[in-house]
């Protein structure tokens, strides 16, 4: 029995080395390090290093977690990975949402800490894997089909399908030099190729809203075909005028008619073949002209492209290269009428389209060109407005204006020709009244003046010439009684004195009495106008009067006698 005991401790000792290694390395398992993830399109590749590769039997487990859930959840394609790296796809269709990863070794029922948690935004990890390119050569022409990167049913780019643009770079097959390089959509032509020759292509996408480019397809190459008898018409040009669109080409067969197609530009973006989408022009189907002529508004603000076939007979070409059409760069601005309107030292300038034209669907600027017609100096600026006023202007005075219309977009500038100039003459300002209420006061004060000199002026020549029949003041205060103020007044002409001779005793005796009274009466006024040199007339009418009295007491007496 001891033997036994001592046999066993042996066989202990003996292996203890062994067992403490073991036990060593499952406690020294480390976590992963230097994660990353990279994607391409849907496709979702995780990396990472670990110290720990020389321990047999160990694998790797990954888990995640989205802002949604707060648990941690087992990565699908990422349990129990031998080797430093798994392929996993998207975890939620929304791509721009963060998403946390964390590793963690694993050898049987032990396993290592977790790692430090990496975190990433899918959309921003992303790059755009090659598109799908398939080809057909036409004549001298090669139609490129492009399939977006991704698959159909992508997560990552499901959003922004319609904003990849495709350049494309392609080269003869039988020289290594890269030929030229083109922007091209889903179902594009490449024009001006040999016929008969092998041309090889390689193609990439971009997404400049994100500045993201892609990688290039696998190199793709076909052969040209021979050329068409009846060949395709060239160098299509477009016009526009204020109502119409001109189409023009070249062709050098006579005896050919041609038929003008147009599709729209955003079909071009759509992901899918939309070649059938071509619609016809009308009137411009089995013309001989050159040139087709269609109204401005068949068409729509926005983007087409066009195309023309020719026919001879039961020949018929392939379609001319396509010519695009852009609305806004063949807008025509006809120019603005302008008018005048004259307020004090200022001008109301008032601007509006000329009668008839189109409704301009775009914002317009004005360029408004102003100076006095007297002299050369020009003053220029813009104007959004369609009425404004220019200010401080001299009055009475004459001034021209005329005037253009400018569009200014992100890809476009346009403008029109100038308007008729239009001439107005200025009103009297504010100033120029001030100066006239002022003369009128002025004049009106001088004219007073002038009549109150003149007043006093012939005041002096009446009294000169002309001087009043008024007796003076000191002496017509003592004359209270209107009889006696009469004596001193002048009589026009000298009056005669009359006299009588009676004969009679009696009445010598009465005449006598009242000559008396007559020579005192005479007496006194002598008296006290002896200073004015001025003789009444009234003496002479009171001795008339006194004769009548006579004469009728004379009269009167032989009768009383008798």
């Amino acid at each position: 029995m001891l033997a036994l005991l001592s046999a066993t401790t042996l066989a202990l000792v003996a292996g203890a080395p062994w067992m403490l290694l073991a036990a060593a390395g499952e406690k020294n398992l480390q976590p992963p390090e230097n994660i990353e993830v990279y994607i391409t399109d849907d496709n979702f590749t995780l990396k990472w290093n670990s110290r720990i590769e020389t321990i047999e039997n160990v694998t790797f487990s990954a888990v995640y977690q989205i802002p949604e859930v707060d648990d941690w959840m087992k990565l699908p394609g990422c349990q129990h990975i031998v080797v430093n790296k798994c392929h996993f796809s998207p975890l939620s269709s929304d791509v721009y949402e963060e998403v946390k990863l964390r590793i963690r070794a694993e050898k049987g029922n032990d396993s290592s800490s977790w790692s430090e948690v990496y975190s990433f935004i899918p959309f921003e990890e992303a790059q755009i894997g090659p598109p799908k390119v398939h080809l057909e050569a036409e004549d001298k022409t090669i139609t490129i089909h492009i399939s977006p990167p991704g698959t159909v049913d992508n997560v990552m780019w499901s959003l922004d399908v319609s904003a990849f643009t495709y350049s494309l770079v392609i080269w003869k097959n039988s020289s290594n030099v890269e030929e030229r390089i083109e922007t091209v959509h889903p179902g594009d032509k490449i024009y001006k190729l040999s016929p008969e020759t092998t041309y090889c292509l390689k193609v990439r996408a971009k997404l400049h809203l994100y500045n993201k480019n892609g990688s290039y397809s696998p190199v793709y190459c076909i052969n040209t075909t021979a050329e068409n008898k009846l060949p395709a018409p060239e160098n299509l040009e477009i016009s526009a005028d204020n109502e119409n669109y001109i189409l023009k080409w070249d062709y050098a067969y006579v005896n050919a008619t041609f038929q003008v197609q147009w599709f729209h530009g955003f079909l071009k973006v759509i992901r899918g073949t939309n070649l059938h989408k071509w619609q016809q022009i009308p009137n411009c189907e089995h013309i001989k002209t050159t040139y087709c002529i269609f109204p401005r508004k068949r068409l729509s603000k926005g983007i087409y492209y066009l195309r023309v076939q020719a026919s001879n007979g039961n020949s018929t070409s392939f379609w001319s290269e396509e010519k695009k059409l852009n609305t806004g760069i063949y807008i025509v601005i006809p120019p603005p009428v302008i008018s005048m309107k004259s307020i004090n030292d200022s001008l109301r300038v008032y601007v509006n389209a000329e009668e008839g034209s189109v409704k301009q669907p775009y914002p317009l600027i004005y360029e408004i060109i102003f100076w006095e017609n007297s002299s050369n100096v020009e003053r220029k600026f813009l104007k959004e407005k369609k009425d404004f006023t220019i200010d401080n202007l001299q009055p009475l005075t004459v001034y021209c204006v005329k005037g253009r219309a400018h569009f200014v977009g992100e890809q476009l500038n346009k403008s029109s020709i100038f308007s008729n100039t239009v001439c107005e003459k200025t009103k009297p300002g504010n100033s120029y009244k001030i100066w006239v209420i002022a003369g009128i006061c002025i004049a009106g004060v001088f004219i007073l003046f002038t009549m109150y000199i003149m007043k006093t002026l012939l005041r002096c020549f009446n009294y000169v010439f002309f001087p009043s029949l008024k007796p003076p003041s000191n002496i017509d205060k003592y004359f209270s009684e209107q009889p006696l103020k009469n004596l001193l007044l002048l009589t026009s002409e000298e009056q005669i004195e009359r006299c009588f001779i009676i004969e009679n005793t009696n009445t010598n005796t009465v005449m006598k009495e009242t000559n008396q009274i007559d020579e005192d009466h005479k007496k006194y006024n002598s008296q006290t106008s002896q200073d004015s040199g001025n003789y009444s007339n009234e003496d002479e009418n009171s001795g008339s009067k006194t004769s009548e009295e006579l004469l009728q007491l004379e009269t009167e007496s032989p009768e009383m006698n008798s």
